[in-house]
């Protein structure tokens, strides 16, 4: 059984920092690049970073410089640390493997936790 568990969502005020976390099962993790992504309410679910498994990243162009996804293989972990967070990073982060060719694609992604909800006030 292949399970992703997101943690580290909260409220925060608008410069403050969050670092979510996302523990895999082992068979959900060995191999595989991981990616986050977004939802805001009424909106797609967006791709924000990925990282492969040797350790490549890949960013989407509003979090570039402000967030850093990374990953301790050893602990069958990933996490985004999002430090200058903004109003509009208000959204449910999911974490989720990758198994396709395109990072930015929700569609190459098997297997998504449950989400973890980051706001921030203004």
């Amino acid at each position: 059984q292949v399970q992703l568990v997101e943690s580290g969502g909260g409220l925060v005020q608008a410069g403050g920092s969050l670092r979510l976390s996302c523990a895999a099962s082992g068979r959900a993790f060995s191999g595989y690049a991981m990616g986050w992504f977004r939802q805001a309410p009424g909106k797609e679910r967006d791709f924000v970073a990925a990282i492969s498994w040797s350790g490549s990243t890949y960013y989407t162009d509003s979090v570039k410089d402000r967030f850093t996804i990374s990953r301790d293989n050893a602990k069958n972990t990933v996490y985004l640390q999002m430090n200058s967070l903004k109003p509009e990073d208000t959204a449910v982060y999911y974490c989720a493997r990758h198994y396709g060719t395109n990072y930015y694609s929700f569609r190459e992604y098997d297997y998504w936790g449950q989400g973890t909800q980051v706001t921030v006030s203004s």
